[in-house]
């Protein structure tokens, strides 16, 4: 009689600074799109679960928001605080940093994870970006020196990775396997998130939103979904685009309602391949003052979570 493995389950958060590649990193372990990504820090603002089933393992993958140095507003002192949160209640951390790059916002996550007393894998993503691959020995020889300088830093192993083209994450999510906890699966082996399609079809729409204004909109929009309906073979959303002034609503629209017209093509486009079905969004934009430094609002509009 052949002797059955035995499960191991466990939670492994993906932290790092803003714009390092841990929603892309995410993306690209589970094999399909669940966290937003763009060019822009500070997109991810929720914590997001992704579970992932390979034979008796179970990975529960915990993105987080890019622990950054501005605490200005309430969204950012929230972020922050969702980000730290979550080192607290894990199994494993993947401290993610770019190739070649040292900042301070890494020195202030590292500073988060130290005294958490859990095992750390560093991933060094961007290495595809690299074009001269003399310069990373160095850089890791460093960086190996800067983590041993950390009292309390529990580092087992850097890997050199490309989130975005999926180079060395086997290597990097065996490396993960090996220290969850024995345990059995809390999810069905099927199940990729414990989000609702309510709150992924409100991300996606945000990140249409982030990906097409760039630079045009920083940080002042956020998105609710007012009707969630399955009609047969056809869902029907429909949300509501939040803004802080009139001027950003008139940006949302765009000219004769280009913008916002072209954001929910690609917004429905996207929903439609996750889904796998057809699906009618509506958009309507509102000026909400002053959302972004009220925490009460925050919660209630989920773009970060009760407590």
């Amino acid at each position: 009689m052949t002797k059955q493995k035995e499960q191991r389950c466990g939670y492994v958060a993906l932290v790092g600074r803003p714009n390092v590649g841990k929603s892309t990193l995410l993306n690209h372990l589970l094999g399909q799109k669940l966290s937003i990504t763009s060019r822009k820090p500070q997109t991810t603002r929720h914590r997001i679960l992704g579970i992932k089933t390979e034979g008796d393992a179970q990975l529960l993958y915990v993105d987080t928001p890019g622990i950054h140095a501005d605490q200005a507003r309430a969204l950012n002192r929230a972020m922050n605080r969702t980000a730290g949160t979550v080192v607290r209640d894990v199994d494993v951390i993947v401290f993610l940093v770019e190739a070649l790059r040292w900042t301070v916002e890494d020195e202030l996550v590292l500073s988060r994870i130290a005294g958490a007393g859990l095992p750390v894998i560093v991933a060094i993503n961007k290495v595809d970006q690299i074009d001269d691959r003399d310069t990373l020995l160095p850089y890791l020889d460093q960086l190996a020196a800067t983590l041993r300088a950390e009292q309390g830093l529990q580092v087992r192993e850097l890997v050199p990775v490309s989130a975005l083209q999926g180079a060395n994450l086997s290597r990097l999510e065996s490396l993960i396997v090996d220290l969850l906890p024995a345990g059995v699966h809390l999810f069905p082996e099927d199940q990729v998130t414990d989000r609702s399609m309510r709150f992924v079809a409100a991300e996606m729409v945000r990140e249409k939103i982030t990906r097409q204004l760039g630079q045009e909109l920083p940080y002042s929009a956020a998105v609710e979904i007012e009707s969630f309906a399955q009609d047969g073979e056809v869902c029907h959303i429909d949300a509501v685009i939040l803004v802080e002034r009139g001027g950003q609503k008139a940006i949302v629209i765009g000219k004769g309602g280009e913008r916002i017209k072209k954001i929910g093509v690609e917004a429905r486009q996207e929903l439609e391949r996750l889904l796998g079905g057809k699906v009618m969004l509506k958009l309507w934009v509102k000026v909400r003052s002053g959302w972004a430094d009220d925490e009460r609002a925050l919660r209630s509009l989920g773009v970060i979570d009760g407590e």
